[in-house]
């Protein structure tokens, strides 16, 4: 009986790992969903349309962005995190949603590290404190001053709860000791509508939203959050060159799944999506837009997005930092 039971066992076994594989073989079946937990124009948007765009080339299969914002990324990654764990709900994941909000939310209804994997990082860029194209103070030490001397008087867009946008201004107003107003919005398309129309004074995003309002003029770049200028914007100091060294961040993004998917689906994904990523014109886009690229294999990915869980909501908990 026991011997029985144990090749029972050992049949199911191999009827599931056969049934894995075969599931791996025939993915994907049909269109899959890539939700960038934000409004369009921004970092995840960005990040979400290159991806989208280059598995759709190399899987010959649909991957469609749907932009989900609502409470800074909750909305979106809750909504990825309650997905079923077939491959076809997928998720982009950043600083903001993967790292910040478990600081910044004393009960956050997703926990990270528990309930989504890693595919793969594929991008990594800093932000830029971007200013109205005509505000006077054309540097971040004029800048401070005048907003020392004004408490209140300088507005500055943040883009929903928890955002990096958001922790940026909250830290870069503690850092620099100033008090300025800030205006929420849903995305940051809407916030780059006030701020080159000149109703709002400043905005931080990263690098390839913000580059073209910087080459139009509309919007002046005062500092870079990175460890060395950018070579697309030499010209632009870094956060340390500008007196504020605790500001330095390199944002990331990749691609996640809901961590009950198949293992056998998230190595095909995994495999697509690195083959898809060494394509020169998926590595033109990240290159043109000062963008760099992340290569890691899983477990340096888990290692990474593990020490920047322990750096940043450390950081935000001393800051004071919390979400509106």
């Amino acid at each position: 009986m026991k011997r029985r039971r144990l090749l029972g066992c050992a049949t199911w076994a191999l009827l599931a790992s056969h049934g894995a594989a075969h599931a791996a073989d025939a993915y994907p079946s049909k269109p899959v969903v890539v939700i960038a937990p934000s409004g369009p124009g921004g970092g995840y948007d960005f990040v979400g349309r290159l991806i989208g765009q280059a598995l759709t080339t190399q899987m010959r299969q649909s991957f469609v962005v749907e932009n989900r914002a609502g409470s800074g990324t909750l909305v979106g990654t809750q909504a990825a995190a309650n997905a079923a764990p077939d491959g076809y709900t997928l998720l982009i994941g950043g600083l903001s949603n993967m790292v910040f909000n478990a600081a910044l939310y004393p009960a956050l209804p997703y926990d990270a590290q528990r309930d989504f994997v890693p595919v793969a990082l594929v991008a990594r860029y800093p932000y830029v404190l971007a200013a109205r194209g005509d505000l006077p103070q054309s540097i971040a030490k004029d800048l401070i001053a005048a907003a020392r001397a004004q408490p209140g008087q300088f507005t500055i867009a943040t883009v929903g709860s928890g955002s990096g946008q958001q922790v940026l201004a909250a830290a870069f107003a503690r850092a620099a000791q100033v008090k300025l107003l800030a205006v929420p919005y849903r995305s940051a398309q809407a916030a780059y509508q006030d701020l080159l129309a000149g109703r709002v004074d400043l905005f931080f995003d990263t690098l390839p939203s913000l580059r073209p309002h910087l080459d139009s003029r509309r919007a002046r770049a005062l500092f870079i959050t990175s460890a060395a200028r950018n070579p697309v914007v030499p010209v632009v100091p870094t956060a340390a060159e500008a007196g504020l060294p605790m500001l330095e961040m390199g944002s990331w993004f990749g691609l996640f799944a809901p961590r009950k998917t198949p293992v056998a689906v998230v190595a095909v994904l995994r495999s697509a999506l690195a083959s898809a990523m060494n394509e020169p014109q998926a590595l033109s886009r990240l290159q043109g837009a000062g963008i760099e690229a992340m290569s890691l294999d899983p477990a340096q990915a888990d290692a990474f997005i593990h020490a920047e869980f322990h750096k940043w909501t450390g950081v935000i908990r001393q800051a004071g930092i919390t979400a509106e």
